[in-house]
């Protein structure tokens, strides 16, 4: 490459990352997802649009293993303790067994209706079976769902990227010939690299977190990259050692993201910011490899394919996986329509396809169809779904909270916008009850900031500055989210106005100056 190469690709890299960007926007304004957008925007710059040729599957897919470790990296990172807790042995149940009998049926269907072999219809089976972090992680923001549900479908998302990439590693392998290992040795090696790999996250996590308490660096910026490496280092160390360093990677990223470490918000800004790079850069390039003319040929497979996964495969495998911890068939149900295919399987299918395995012809093209089809069918409906089904929760969209950390001092500033709808209209300050450690600091109307006082009555279209010392942020994001949904009667109704009652000072010893 010649420095004019490198300035013509410095070019189109960066006005592709800026269309990209853009089409977050885009994608938040019009409720489709952004993944489909990044695919369009690598077809239109590929062969059928500006003309750029792509076809190394080999690069795709050691470019889109790289891009998947940041990705999961990010999830751990982001990803609360707290939210997935009671969800981990679901999950991981869901992200194996699951992962099973999802390979199983799909494959029985294949065999069926398209005339594979077993071991081909299991391959593709595996390719299609992953829940991809990114398309869940990102629908999870926008969705309103319990808790306990989104908990189960972020910690599955998490763990399966791993058994899904030996499953389709392994089966690649088989259907190449290779009679080394029986089905009951490579089952036997897949759990040892799981355990492995989990073993390996979970020590070098703790490690760590462990080394970044207790050894000061020089410039805050060190902490996001000292952190990154961290989850990099367990992903290779696990490989290195013949464990599986996608489950380690994530579960690094988990214990650090939910460590007390310094400069922890900035951490998670980095890394959600590393992420999104990531998932822009993968899907554009993942939209560059797939031939525009080879995809009419592949929408009655991808449709087959699709449906049996959608309507039998996941249902079935969710079924099986999480019945043992009584759920409910509703949120069954619910679970079986939110496992979206995203990137994952794009990546999987260029395994089998840049190994030359017989019988996986236009497997990339296949999948490139599966997913965007069925991601158009199941992300912006997944809120309908939910409360079809009765398990939804009521959406707060007249609230935005978008906060700063003030490291030096550790504290946050929260910016509140109080929407249309929002019932903190017509509150006097004093009503908001804000935890010990919180204060409304400043309050913009009309364009106009003024100090409010105690009595001071919040209108529609405020924007607020709200101060609150690290300790209580989330506390005081929750009251406020409390506050916006049900008004004064959030005093009484919400879980968390017990914890703020607490933290406030008794009658007659309030802070100074309040």
């Amino acid at each position: 490459m010649t420095v004019d190469d490198l300035d013509l690709a410095v070019l189109v890299g960066s006005l592709v990352l800026v269309a990209a960007v853009f089409a977050v926007r885009l994608s938040v304004g019009t409720g489709t997802p952004s993944l489909l957008l990044y695919l369009a925007l690598g077809v239109a710059i590929g062969e059928s649009g500006l003309g750029i040729q792509f076809r190394d599957y080999d690069l795709t897919q050691v470019l889109g293993y790289a891009a998947l470790v940041l990705i999961l990296a990010e999830g751990g990172l982001t990803t609360r303790w707290s939210s997935i807790r009671a969800s981990i042995a679901p999950a991981a149940l869901l992200a194996t067994l699951g992962t099973a009998v999802s390979v199983l049926v799909v494959a029985a269907v294949a065999r069926l209706a398209l005339g594979t072999d077993w071991a081909t219809g299991m391959l593709l089976g595996a390719v299609v079976s992953s829940t991809d972090a990114a398309a869940v992680f990102s629908v999870l923001r926008r969705a309103p769902l319990p808790s306990r549900l989104g908990g189960l479908l972020e910690a599955e998302s998490g763990f399966n990227d791993a058994p899904v990439v030996i499953a389709v590693v392994s089966l690649t392998a088989v259907v190449a010939g290779d009679t080394s290992h029986g089905w009951g040795l490579l089952v036997l090696e897949a759990g040892a690299e799981l355990v492995g790999g989990a073993a390996v996250g979970l020590a070098l996590g703790w490690l760590g977190a462990l080394g970044l308490r207790r050894v000061a660096l020089p410039a805050s910026g060190l902490y996001p990259i000292t952190v990154l490496a961290v989850c990099a280092l367990a992903y290779g160390l696990g490989t290195q050692l013949h464990a599986s360093g996608f489950i380690a990677v994530y579960l690094a990223g988990l214990v650090l993201g939910n460590a007390e470490l310094p400069h922890r918000p900035a951490t998670r800004g980095f890394a959600e910011g590393v992420g999104w790079l990531a998932q822009i850069g993968l899907f554009v390039m993942l939209g560059l490899l797939v031939s525009p003319s080879r995809l009419p040929g592949q929408v009655v497979p991808a449709l087959v394919v699709g449906f049996a996964l959608l309507l039998l495969a996941r249902p079935l495998s969710v079924l099986v996986s999480t019945s043992w911890f009584r759920v409910p068939l509703r949120d069954q149900a619910l679970l079986s329509w939110g496992g979206l295919r995203g990137a994952v399987p794009i990546v999987l299918a260029t395994v089998p396809a840049a190994a030359g395995v017989p019988g996986t012809e236009g497997v990339v093209e296949m999948v490139f169809v599966l997913v965007v089809a069925f991601t158009l069918v199941q992300a912006p409906t997944l809120p309908w779904v939910a409360r079809r089904l009765g398990v939804g929760e009521p959406e707060v969209r007249d609230l935005e909270v978008e906060s700063s950390p003030l490291e030096e001092i550790g504290a946050d500033v929260l910016q509140v916008r109080v929407g249309p709808g929002s019932q903190l209209h017509g509150l006097e300050v004093f009503e908001l009850r804000l935890p010990e450690g919180a204060e409304v600091s400043l309050l913009v109307r009309d364009g106009r900031p003024r100090v409010p006082t105690r009595t001071t009555t919040l209108q529609r279209g405020d924007d607020l500055l709200v101060v609150a010392v690290s300790a209580v942020r989330e506390l005081t994001e929750e009251r406020l989210r409390a506050l916006s949904e049900r008004g004064r009667l959030a005093g009484w109704m919400t879980p968390g106005a017990a914890r703020v009652a607490e933290l406030r000072p008794p009658p007659g010893r309030e802070r100074p100056g309040s």
